[in-house]
């Protein structure tokens, strides 16, 4: 009698990419949220469903929750700020930024983070704090970041496309931070992010597919130059721009509608 053949299955391991590892492991619980702000208590009531209608007041966010509740699908990301010890210099990037304090008892070391959100549909914030442990900064940065999100502008405004989809940014704008100064530039549709690499992370959780840049001044510093292209961005709803020209770029503010 012929043998019985059996398939046997094999379970592949699933590949552990760096956004998985850069997520915060605790999140705050919106179902057990008690608001102490006017804002809050209205988004609990269901009151306030949108948070463009926070933003485009100019009204300052003082709960995390309340960004948790109007962007339930908020993305964390930690740039790679900080270098290991390494041989002349040679050590692998790493998420945190390690200084040290001499004083007469001793080193004190201090660890700085810094930290993206984003929904990749047009709201992006970021922030940078510092603590005496590697967990505590980070959670602080998290937390700054969701306070700080602001939405940005989206088109074509690359005369080499002309498509008039929100694929790209509608102008060239121009962020500085210290002596580091970013200019993102426009660019046809499948180019891609050609920006420096923790740059595309941000404009990657913005919601931004194609782009151009430029950098200025002193680069090495790279918090500055993070801090900068964050500027870049906040200077799209700041300019004001014709409706025609508007709706020739094809101009999108926040989410698509």
């Amino acid at each position: 009698m012929p043998e019985e053949q059996h398939e046997e299955t094999i379970v592949e391991p699933i590949p552990v990419s760096e956004e998985v590892i850069t997520k915060p492991e605790i999140s705050a619980d919106v179902s057990k949220w008690t608001p102490k702000t006017t804002i809050g208590k209205k988004i609990r009531s269901g009151e306030l469903t949108n948070i463009d209608h926070l933003l485009d007041e100019g009204h300052k966010i003082l709960e995390v929750e309340i960004v948790d509740s109007l962007l339930p699908n908020l993305q964390t990301e930690l740039l790679m700020i900080g270098q290991s010890k390494g041989k002349f210099g040679g050590g692998q990037r790493r998420i945190f930024k390690q200084t040290q304090k001499k004083t007469p008892e001793g080193n004190k070391p201090s660890f700085s983070c810094f930290a993206v959100v984003g929904n990749g549909d047009g709201y992006v914030g970021g922030a940078m704090r510092k603590s005496k442990d590697t967990v505590p900064a980070r959670e602080k940065a998290i937390r700054a970041a969701k306070l700080s999100v602001f939405k940005i502008r989206r088109g074509c405004g690359s005369w080499e496309c002309g498509c008039g989809t929100p694929h790209s940014i509608p102008f060239k704008v121009q962020g500085k931070c210290g002596s580091s100064e970013v200019t993102l530039i426009p660019a046809p549709k499948g180019k891609g992010l050609c920006v420096e690499k923790e740059c595309a992370k941000i404009l990657k959780l913005a919601g931004i597919k194609d782009m151009w840049s430029k950098t200025q001044g002193q680069t090495n510093n790279k918090q500055n130059v993070l801090f900068a292209c964050i500027n870049a961005l906040e200077q799209l709803t700041q300019i004001k721009i014709r409706p025609e020209h508007a709706q020739r770029v094809g101009l999108v503010e926040g989410r698509l509608k």
